[in-house]
């Protein structure tokens, strides 16, 4: 039997994909237009001619420097997580003592706490331990608030492996660290993909802490690069959204690379 279409399904995949796609031709049209024409025409006009003096305007205005930085700090907080965090949620959910279950409420408390409620401590103790002004000193405290939801994402997914693949490891004589290797890593490669893409966020998207723990030019992030597009006069929009394309495409390349396993995660496949 054939069936009918719906045309009102199709009225509002058309309004959504209208929704979704206006905001992004405006963002990227912009970026292949002078600031005349953009600011003659408006933002929804097909451009007159296209340029790529928006992209190579960025980094000349230093652009590239924050850039690196970013790329520096996102990179050290994925690797301070995926370091301290599959050993952490691995001891959470095999073992039974009351210090674990302790630990993990105490990281579970840290999702309660705001980074603004700390700011002013955590500029005190940065710079007592000389890191003011240091991309080390972003990186920590990045990577400590990344701690908590990491450690729940990837203790959620290693709970769905079957306590009857830990028993027949036992059984073969494997010890606790050749089953954390061999049986729970595999395994647990969505949770893994989820806590990577959540810390990469959260280190490529900081504000705060940059904002307040460093100073200089040489130190400075793409967060607080943007603020170079704005100036007295106005604010260059083409070459700020220039610089926003720029900055997305390293969080888009993380996505692609890890999107099966994050999905496969997110559904609760990743352990099964």
């Amino acid at each position: 039997m054939r069936r009918r279409p719906n045309y009102v399904a199709g009225a509002g995949s058309l309004v959504w994909l209208v929704l979704v796609g206006l905001p992004l031709y405006v963002m990227l049209a912009a970026t292949l237009r002078t600031r005349q024409d953009y600011a003659e025409n408006g933002p929804v006009s097909i451009p007159d001619s296209f340029t790529l003096d928006n992209y190579t305007g960025a980094f000349d205005s230093g652009f590239g420097q924050y850039f690196f930085n970013t790329l520096v700090v996102t990179a050290s907080v994925i690797g301070i997580v995926l370091l301290l965090v599959p050993p952490l949620a691995y001891a959470i959910v095999r073992s039974r003592g009351r210090t674990t279950s302790a630990i993990f409420r105490l990281f579970l408390l840290g999702l309660a706490i705001p980074a603004q409620a700390v700011i002013v401590p955590m500029f005190y103790l940065i710079s007592e331990a000389g890191l003011y002004d240091n991309l080390l000193g972003v990186i920590l405290p990045t990577a400590a608030f990344c701690l908590p939801m990491s450690a729940l994402i990837l203790s959620g997914a290693m709970r769905d492996i079957s306590p009857e693949l830990y028993e027949a490891m036992a059984m073969d004589g494997a010890s606790p660290r050749r089953m954390f290797f061999q049986l729970v890593m595999p395994l647990s490669r969505g949770g893994v993909s989820t806590i990577v893409v959540f810390s990469a966020l959260q280190a490529w998207n900081g504000f705060l802490f940059p904002l307040v723990l460093t100073q200089s030019d040489s130190t400075k992030v793409v967060t607080l690069g943007l603020y170079n597009f704005q100036t007295a006069h106005g604010i260059d929009i083409p070459g700020l959204l220039g610089a926003v394309v720029l900055s997305m495409v390293p969080i888009l390349l993380v996505y692609l690379f890890a999107r099966r396993a994050l999905v496969q995660g997110l559904m609760g496949v990743g352990g099964k």
